[in-house]
């Protein structure tokens, strides 16, 4: 049985602008009021899950419990098939240089590692988002979300963020970085974990 968000504010689990960016987007039909991590002085928990689910439950419940608000948290990330399905829940990490994340730096390795495995093209891949909505009462609900598609290189594109520039959605000629972000807003992964989302918790 899906729970009913009722209030009109919402914070968002996210130090990433552009995630934060992407999700206010979605909700704006919706006339929540969003908020994010950073502008609420919350630190980033540590993320010690083995899966999606796990991280995006870390920050929903780390979140919720520090304000008192209900708190929507996104782990994502990109399957490469080729590369045993990393970076998977790493793929942040991938770009973490310890002064910030370089995700040009993270492209260029996962594309080394496809060149180095002598990887067949077309390169598979798949971008996930899980979506925890979690309640102060320690309660919470989770939206999968996936979108297939391919590694492709050079990168192409300045639209977007993270893997962007390197993931070809199938059936698309284009990479998320080279579409308009209203464009992308309606296919991605996080798209179809949000109308998930949507279908049980604002509908």
């Amino acid at each position: 049985m899906s729970r009913k968000f009722d209030g009109d504010r919402l914070l968002v689990a996210t130090h990433n602008q552009g995630k934060l960016d992407e999700i206010t987007e979605l909700l704006k039909p919706f006339g929540v009021s969003v908020v994010g991590a950073a502008e609420m002085g919350l630190p980033e928990p540590v993320e010690d899950g083995t899966t999606f689910v796990q991280n995006a439950r870390i920050k929903a419940h780390a979140a919720a419990k520090a304000t008192g608000l209900p708190a929507l948290s996104d782990d994502s990330g990109i399957e490469i098939d080729a590369l045993d399905k990393q970076p998977g829940v790493y793929t942040a990490d991938w770009a973490e240089t310890g002064n910030g994340r370089d995700f040009i730096m993270a492209m260029t390795k996962s594309h080394d590692m496809l060149v180095a495995a002598d990887a067949p093209e077309p390169w598979t891949a798949r971008f996930c988002s899980t979506l925890v909505l979690a309640w102060p009462d320690g309660t919470d609900q989770v939206f999968p979300g996936v979108m297939e598609g391919r590694v492709v290189w050079p990168m192409r594109g300045d639209n977007g963020h993270g893997y962007d520039p390197i993931f070809q959605p199938e059936g698309f000629d284009v990479t998320f970085a080279e579409m308009p972000s209203e464009q992308k807003n309606e296919i991605s992964h996080r798209a179809d974990a949000f109308r998930k989302l949507v279908a049980g918790c604002f509908d």
